[in-house]
């Protein structure tokens, strides 16, 4: 992880289906060291979708303030909610606590205004932070080309319809996706581009569906695994030097722990008819694959 390289260790604040993949202020209070430097959420969530109600993240704000600590938002999917109200008010001269004094706020143009590869982003948090910022990135050998700053700048207020025309194309996609699932397979979360999802194989892990999907289904998808930090020893081999897996064996004798059974799916980049297609497909492979359910 970049983190480590900077000498700086994540610790994981996990999220459970049964209360939509949303994390718990009293369980991150719990986490919170003297070696703690900062809260982090992601909102709306990746890979989970989840969007954090403006509620909850009032109170990681408290939190954080409470305990001297920064709070750190990743809003690069903000910009495909849809509900019309403000994704919190941190930045209201009304909140509790004043937001410059404890949060920080981040943001990517790459996803609702369609620059992949710019590595174009935002930051909004204090002066004195921006200060030391700003030092740090005259030290990278990667950081956003000054030309698309430029160009992008003066046009922000002229792309706003179309990033909102998005976020309704998206938000209908969502929909779509999730009433056309098959019964068996559960959305835990939806948001930004993305689905969580439960798959209906309870001695099967996440990966081997997502394998099988991708060889046999067509259907591209990456596992909850793969957003942790667990090292899974039957994945370390490249794949041309594995030999044909026998699917019949892949079950286990007990049901797998609830954990590894979703799956990221997205609905960007990708029109009504495949999010059929895609339904349709999962609806079918039940018999392709013969696991139990």
């Amino acid at each position: 992880m970049a983190l480590n390289l900077l000498g700086i260790k994540a610790i994981s604040l996990y999220t459970n289906p049964e209360h939509g993949f949303v994390p718990s202020v009293s369980e991150c209070k719990k986490l919170i060291t003297t070696k703690t430097k900062a809260i982090v959420l992601v909102s709306p969530n990746n890979p989970t979708g989840a969007t954090y109600p403006p509620e909850l993240i009032a109170s990681f704000a408290n939190l954080a303030s409470q305990n001297g600590l920064p709070l750190i938002i990743d809003e690069t999917y903000r910009d495909f909610l849809v509900s019309g109200s403000a994704p919190h008010n941190l930045f209201s001269p009304a909140a509790a606590h004043p937001w410059r004094s404890t949060f920080i706020h981040l943001f990517s143009f790459s996803k609702a205004y369609c620059l992949p590869g710019h590595r174009l982003g935002a930051i909004v948090a204090s002066p004195q932070l921006l200060i030391s910022i700003k030092a740090i990135l005259d030290t990278l050998q990667i950081c956003p080309p000054r030309p698309i700053q430029l160009a992008l700048a003066p046009l922000l207020p002229t792309l706003r319809p179309f990033v909102k025309d998005t976020a309704n194309q998206l938000h209908a996609r969502h929909a779509l996706f999730k009433s056309l699932l098959p019964p068996k397979w559960h959305v835990g979360a939806q948001g930004g581009y993305f689905a969580f999802v439960r798959h209906p194989f309870p001695y099967v892990k996440a990966e081997d569906v997502s394998r099988r999907l991708s060889e046999e289904v067509g259907i591209v998808t990456l596992p909850s695994s793969f957003f942790s930090e667990e090292k899974h020893d039957d994945m370390d081999l490249p794949i041309d030097q594995e030999e044909e897996t026998n699917w019949s064996l892949v079950e286990k004798e007990v049901k797998v722990e609830e954990g590894a059974r979703w799956i990221r799916f997205s609905v960007a980049n990708v029109d009504d008819g495949r999010v059929r297609l895609v339904c349709e497909r999962l609806g079918g492979c039940a018999d392709v694959f013969g696991w139990k359910q």
